[in-house]
Parts: C-alpha cells; structure tokens; sequence
C-alpha cells in the first residue's frame, strides 16, 4: 500500500499559504481514491499554527521540524530538513507545492533517496490502483500523462491547479523529528528583501485579472506615429486601477534586445506563452496581440478570455477569445481608465 507525504514549508506566520493548501488538497483527494496512508510533513520556523490549521485533513500522522534556522529559504538547512522528514515518513509518494523554495530543493533530495521527481505537475488522478499526473511538455504545447514505478515518487504541484483544502480547525501534537542542522549547513544568510513599491509592482498572481499587452502598443498607430509614452501610461493607470496583472507576448519582450522602442516596465518576466509562464488568473484581457499560438497556449487556464484587436480575423481573435472587442486599444483603454478614475 502507498504512503503518501505532503510536504509543505510554513509561511512567517507559522501557517500554509494558499499553494500549500492546495497541493493538501490534492493530497487528501489521491488518498481517499488509493485508500493510503496519509502523512503531513511541515518545516519552518514555526509549524503548531499550521498543524492545527489542517488537524482535520484526514492525516495519520504529523511530523514536523521547527526552529528560527528555518524561517528563511536555505538550500542546504531545507535540503536536509526534507530529507529528514522523507526517511521518516517512510513516504513512496510525496505532493507537494510548486513553490520556489521546494522546487530550489526537492530535486536534491531525490537525488539523494534515489528517487523520481516531476515538476509543473497539473492533475494527480489514480485508476486501477495505479498513478498517474498530467504535465504540459515542450513549451507548455502539449500536455502528456505519466506513470511512475520507482519511489519515492517526488511530485511538485503547479500553484491553482486544484482549489485550497478547506476544513474545520482543530488541536494536533506534532511529532518533532530530529534533525541536525550544523552550523557548516547555516553559513549563507538573508540579509534582507528588496521589492518595489506596491504602485509599481506589475506581477500579480493573485490578481483577478491578468492584462496583457502585445506589440502592437509599440507600433505605428492610425496617425502614423508611434505613441510608446501614451502606451506606457495607459497601461500603468489601468494596472493602478485595477490592480491587474501584467503579461506580454513574446513579440513584445524581445524588442528590448532588437534595440526598438519598448515599454519601459515590461521584462521578460512578465511574458506569457512561448517559454514563458501560464498564468491561472480568473479573467485575461489580451490588447494589441497578434494572437500567435504560442501566445494563447499560455492563456489555457484563464477562465474567461477577452481581446481588443482592430483585425477581426486575427489569430488571437478566432476562436480563441470568449469576447473579442473590435476597436482601438488606446481608445478603448483610454475610455476605460476614465471609467475607473472616476469612482
């Protein structure tokens, strides 16, 4: 029979943060169907908070490695902390969260339990005694099932692809595991965070709207001249308003490197589809994109999909946005802030 471990860091308030939640979920979902042994690992500083939070969630068993040498993300304390809670759990199958600190690590632990591991995983589903998951492959273009004999099974769930478990609080014990953290494992340090200001803060995946924006901003409009300034302010007033997210097309990012004019805030970070990220927001509003496959790959788990576009027939426009919007994306946007601005 399986056993599996649903790992899980804490967040500095001691609990699990929505990505978390969700991957319990997923865990507590594939038990029921397998009819396994469910186990809980948490680490961090803090993890009463947390165990409490989910004492509910049908686990046999909470294991747990706390102290402040755990409040910040460290490969090598979190390495050997995971490894700890692994060996302890006796785990063949282990869920858990795509977050950035597990996925700095997991892959070294499996590595050094002689394991398996899979990442950007989008469904865990169990049929005939038998797992399976689901994973998009080459460049988020195709999406392909897996199945795995060798364990432990390390699968790393992506952030929103299952909703967050929800459950009565409750009162655990959990079994603290001892874990050797030396000071050798200690030697690199946060120092601090440097992050910016909220009104300039472009990337919001917790945002119930992603925008995103195409070349088309940056090219020559109906007068015949390029209004890059007036691109950049409309966007930027709509984000302040909306507190929406922004994505680019890839078309857009890669003008920066062709030496064009282009939007000033916009990276590479921001680019969706096409190597870039598949966001999982609500509502998307696609302006002046070309509409490209690899574009609107990107969009697959944005629940409802609008465009502005002045070419009807275009790509984007057929068959791949639920609303199309026909019209002048400055004009619209322009219409749209006033909107906004006024209430």
């Amino acid at each position: 029979m399986e056993t599996i471990l649903f790992l899980a860091h804490t967040e500095a308030d001691g609990k699990l943060g929505k990505a978390g939640l969700q991957a319990l979920n997923a865990a507590v979902e594939l038990n029921k169907t397998l009819g396994a042994t469910l186990v809980v690992g948490l680490y961090g500083a803090e993890i009463d908070p947390a165990g409490n939070a989910i004492a509910n969630c049908g686990a046999q068993k909470f294991l747990g490695v706390a102290g402040p040498e755990l409040a910040q993300p460290r490969y090598a304390t979190d390495a050997a902390v995971c490894e700890v809670l692994l060996r302890a759990s006796t785990a063949t199958i282990v869920l858990a969260a795509g977050t950035s600190r597990n996925a700095r690590v997991l892959a070294g632990v499996t590595q050094r339990l002689n394991g398996c591991i899979d990442t950007h995983v989008t469904g865990v589903e169990a049929t005939s005694g038998s797992l399976t998951i689901t994973r998009p492959f080459y460049r988020q273009r195709i999406e392909g099932s897996v199945a795995r004999t060798r364990r432990p099974w390390i699968i790393l769930l992506d952030p929103d692809a299952y909703t967050a478990w929800q459950g009565e609080a409750g009162s655990i014990q959990v079994q603290q595991v001892e874990c050797s953290v030396p000071e050798a494992l200690r030697r690199t340090t946060v120092r601090g965070i440097v992050t910016p200001p909220a009104d300039q803060q472009t990337i919001r995946p917790d945002a119930q709207l992603l925008f995103v924006a195409g070349a088309g901003w940056t090219k020559k409009q109906k007068d015949g001249q390029v209004h890059v300034g007036e691109a950049e302010t409309l966007i930027l007033d709509f984000l302040k308003y909306s507190k929406a997210s922004l994505g680019s097309s890839k078309s857009l990012v890669d003008l920066t490197g062709e030496n064009q004019t282009a939007l000033r805030f916009m990276s590479h970070l921001n680019q969706v589809g096409q190597t870039g990220a598949s966001p999982r927001h609500p509502k998307g509003l696609s302006t002046c994109c070309h509409g490209e496959e690899p574009h609107t790959v990107g969009w697959r788990f944005i629940a409802e999909r609008r465009a502005i576009n002045l070419d009807p027939n275009c790509g984007w426009a057929r068959g791949k946005a639920d609303v199309l919007y026909v019209a002048d994306a400055f004009e619209v946007m322009s219409k749209v802030n006033a909107l906004l601005g006024s209430k």
